[in-house]
């Protein structure tokens, strides 16, 4: 039987993301990605918290990249937003910038709000959900703090640290009840929930691959996966 150009596109991915981490956990899903980064103005309106200031920007950037091209596939943007105390934590403009974060960040815990917005073939209606993950950060020390910013990977990063990050293991994981890819950037049991709910299933088994390249038990996929309504 012919598989028509419209079928074979709804089993397209574009990812409106220049991070290589979103890349690397999308490859996990077995869906075909395509790569489309776009930038939208990030400056967070007054009185917005990160739930608020996720959503908005997922859903700008998913915009300017179906804007961009006719021919998607399912379009897919996020934005990822660290909150502490009310704080909203972007990435850090430097050195001393990412030592205030992680220093204010140290021994408690913090909110990773993680928004996606889909757009399907077609430019159909564009869905956004969100997932927040309380994050409890271990006690590091300032030597493993400062080699950590000046070996360059606190950049980049919201809040300044990446929760995959091995050699400085700035999460206390033992203590998380949480999804591990969201606080990475993009949660991806919530992205193929989204799917389902367009008719679209995952070649791969998403949980499984998730906590085999996380090394991380997860308490909640099966809760959030069986939420399909």
């Amino acid at each position: 039987m012919r598989v028509s150009e419209e079928d074979t596109m709804t089993q397209i991915f574009t990812l409106a993301s220049a991070s290589p981490r979103r890349r690397d956990l999308m490859a996990l899903t077995g869906w075909d990605v395509r790569l489309a980064a776009v930038d939208v103005d990030e400056d967070v309106n007054p009185g917005e918290d990160a739930h608020a200031l996720a959503c908005r920007l997922a859903q700008a950037k998913a915009k300017r990249a179906a804007e961009e091209s006719s021919s998607h596939g399912i379009l897919l943007a996020a934005d990822t937003v660290v909150e502490y105390e009310g704080q909203l934590l972007g990435k850090p403009i430097d050195n001393a910038d990412a030592i205030r974060m992680l220093t204010a960040l140290r021994g408690r815990v913090h909110s990773v709000v993680t928004a996606l917005a889909i757009v399907p073939p077609g430019n159909g209606a564009l869905r956004t959900e969100a997932c927040e993950t309380q994050v409890p950060m271990r006690e590091y020390a300032m030597e493993e703090m400062n080699a950590y910013v000046d070996s360059g990977c606190a950049f980049d990063k919201a809040g300044g640290y990446g929760i995959q990050d091995g050699d400085f293991q700035p999460v206390a994981l033992e203590r998380m009840v949480g999804c591990f890819a969201n606080v990475m950037g993009l949660p991806l049991c919530h992205l193929v929930r989204t799917a389902r709910r367009l008719g679209i299933e995952p070649p791969n088994d998403v949980p499984v691959a998730c906590q085999a390249y996380t090394g991380y038990t997860c308490p909640v996929y099966d809760e959030i996966l069986r939420d399909v309504s």
